[in-house]
């Protein structure tokens, strides 16, 4: 689970902790996931005491850090290597607070019988580059990767290997994350409006 990023248009502060119908936005996120797979990890540069409550492995990005989603994803990779019999690593966003509940189910369906491509989510014609299945062999490419200097964004590094992408329906935008005191005013709409 990645909850990094600066948060600048919220005003600064740790994102991931801002309150949606009374739990933190991390939170939901965890719940979402939980029933979708077995162990999981918060990829986070914070102070890991501001994490403690909720029990899961904290990965810091490696050093140098400031490197966006891929250092994430590749302390992420790291960690599901240690892991016997892991071979692969689902990523989300903890802002996103309703990603699919199959999504990694759906992720796992779509790479098929090539079990060593990258898959990532699409809806709406948008790749949702955080949102992913990554095979640990790609671990050293993207350890490579980042320590040549390469482009930051995920997509480049992910177009530079094999992968597919997963299709989900955006009738209801699954993949909806919040940015701006705005999104979050909307996301608490929607969730009053499931609960009724």
């Amino acid at each position: 689970m990645l909850a990094g990023g600066q948060s600048r248009r919220m005003g600064g502060g740790h994102k991931f902790l801002l309150e949606l119908g009374g739990k933190p936005l991390l939170r939901h996120a965890i719940d979402r996931l939980h029933p979708q797979l077995g162990e999981m990890a918060i990829s986070a540069n914070c102070d890991p005491a501001i994490l403690a409550p909720y029990r899961l492995p904290i990965l810091p990005d490696p050093t140098p850090s400031g490197r966006g989603p891929l250092a994430g994803i590749l302390s992420g990779l790291d960690w599901a290597a240690e892991r016997a019999g892991t071979s692969h690593l689902v990523t989300v966003a903890s802002d996103t607070p309703f990603f699919p509940a199959d999504l990694v189910e759906r992720v796992k369906d779509a790479a098929g019988n090539d079990v060593d491509q990258i898959v990532l989510a699409v809806s709406g014609g948008q790749t949702h580059s955080v949102f992913g299945m990554w095979p640990v062999s790609e671990r050293e490419p993207l350890r490579a990767w980042l320590e040549a200097g390469r482009s930051l964004k995920v997509t480049d590094f992910v177009e530079s290997r094999r992968w597919a992408t997963c299709e989900f329906d955006n009738a209801c935008d699954p993949f909806f994350n919040i940015n701006t005191p705005d999104d979050l005013a909307a996301a608490a709409n929607r969730l009053r409006e499931a609960d009724q």
